[in-house]
Protein backbone atom coordinates (compact mmCIF):
# COMPACT_ATOMS: atom_id res chain seq x y z
CA UNK A 1 0.00 0.00 0.00
CA UNK A 2 0.89 3.51 -1.04
CA UNK A 3 0.11 6.27 1.38
CA UNK A 4 0.72 9.90 -0.19
CA UNK A 5 -0.17 13.58 0.68
CA UNK A 6 -0.34 16.59 -1.43
CA UNK A 7 1.60 19.96 -0.07
CA UNK A 8 -1.53 21.37 0.50
CA UNK A 9 -2.83 18.99 2.54
CA UNK A 10 0.05 19.08 4.39
CA UNK A 11 -0.10 23.12 4.41
CA UNK A 12 -3.88 22.78 5.97
CA UNK A 13 -2.93 19.96 8.81
CA UNK A 14 -0.14 22.36 9.66
CA UNK A 15 -2.04 25.55 10.20
CA UNK A 16 -5.12 23.39 11.58
CA UNK A 17 -3.18 21.64 14.18
CA UNK A 18 -0.53 24.60 14.83
CA UNK A 19 2.61 21.69 13.72
CA UNK A 20 5.77 22.89 14.80
CA UNK A 21 8.11 20.54 15.92
CA UNK A 22 8.22 16.96 14.56
CA UNK A 23 4.09 15.42 14.79
CA UNK A 24 2.88 12.09 13.66
CA UNK A 25 -0.36 11.57 12.33
CA UNK A 26 -2.20 8.44 13.05
CA UNK A 27 -4.77 7.44 10.16
CA UNK A 28 -7.32 4.86 11.88
CA UNK A 29 -10.39 3.02 10.99
CA UNK A 30 -13.59 4.14 13.07
CA UNK A 31 -17.03 3.09 12.70
CA UNK A 32 -19.41 5.86 11.17
CA UNK A 33 -18.37 8.96 9.46
CA UNK A 34 -19.30 9.49 5.88
CA UNK A 35 -17.32 8.93 2.89
CA UNK A 36 -15.19 6.01 3.20
CA UNK A 37 -14.02 3.08 1.33
CA UNK A 38 -16.23 0.60 3.38
CA UNK A 39 -19.58 1.61 3.96
CA UNK A 40 -20.26 2.62 7.51
CA UNK A 41 -16.61 3.07 8.37
CA UNK A 42 -14.19 6.21 7.85
CA UNK A 43 -11.04 7.68 9.13
CA UNK A 44 -10.13 9.21 11.93
CA UNK A 45 -6.82 11.37 12.45
CA UNK A 46 -4.91 11.72 15.77
CA UNK A 47 -1.21 12.30 16.59
CA UNK A 48 -0.11 9.39 18.09
CA UNK A 49 3.36 7.93 18.54
CA UNK A 50 3.29 4.98 16.36
CA UNK A 51 2.70 1.20 17.46
CA UNK A 52 2.82 -1.21 14.03
CA UNK A 53 3.67 1.01 11.08
CA UNK A 54 1.76 -0.59 7.61
CA UNK A 55 2.52 2.43 5.65
CA UNK A 56 3.91 5.82 6.32
CA UNK A 57 4.69 9.45 4.47
CA UNK A 58 6.79 11.91 5.81
CA UNK A 59 6.47 15.56 4.27
CA UNK A 60 8.34 18.72 6.10
CA UNK A 61 7.48 18.11 10.01
CA UNK A 62 4.70 15.43 9.38
CA UNK A 63 4.83 11.78 9.26
CA UNK A 64 1.32 10.30 8.10
CA UNK A 65 1.06 6.85 8.76
CA UNK A 66 -1.48 3.77 9.47
CA UNK A 67 -0.97 0.84 11.72
CA UNK A 68 -0.85 -3.01 10.39
CA UNK A 69 -4.30 -3.51 12.45
CA UNK A 70 -6.22 -1.15 10.29
CA UNK A 71 -4.24 -2.29 6.85
CA UNK A 72 -7.95 -4.75 6.14
CA UNK A 73 -9.72 -1.57 5.23
CA UNK A 74 -7.73 -0.24 2.12
CA UNK A 75 -7.91 -3.59 0.19
CA UNK A 76 -4.96 -3.43 -1.64
CA UNK A 77 -5.53 0.26 -2.63
CA UNK A 78 -3.65 3.15 -2.27
CA UNK A 79 -4.16 6.23 -0.56
CA UNK A 80 -3.70 9.77 -1.53
CA UNK A 81 -4.52 12.81 1.12
CA UNK A 82 -5.32 15.69 -1.05
CA UNK A 83 -6.79 18.84 -0.90
CA UNK A 84 -10.62 20.10 -1.55
CA UNK A 85 -10.20 23.49 -2.76
CA UNK A 86 -14.10 24.25 -3.00
CA UNK A 87 -14.80 23.26 0.64
CA UNK A 88 -11.51 24.27 2.35
CA UNK A 89 -10.52 20.79 3.49
CA UNK A 90 -8.37 17.66 3.20
CA UNK A 91 -10.31 14.59 1.12
CA UNK A 92 -8.79 10.90 1.02
CA UNK A 93 -8.85 9.41 -2.29
CA UNK A 94 -8.68 5.65 -2.74
CA UNK A 95 -6.89 4.36 -5.80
Amino acid sequence: MKLDVTDKAVEWYENEYEIIDMTQMRLFVRYGGIGGLIPGFSLGLSIETPNDIYAEKTINNMTFYIEKQDAWYFEDKDLLIDFNHDLQEPKFIYQ
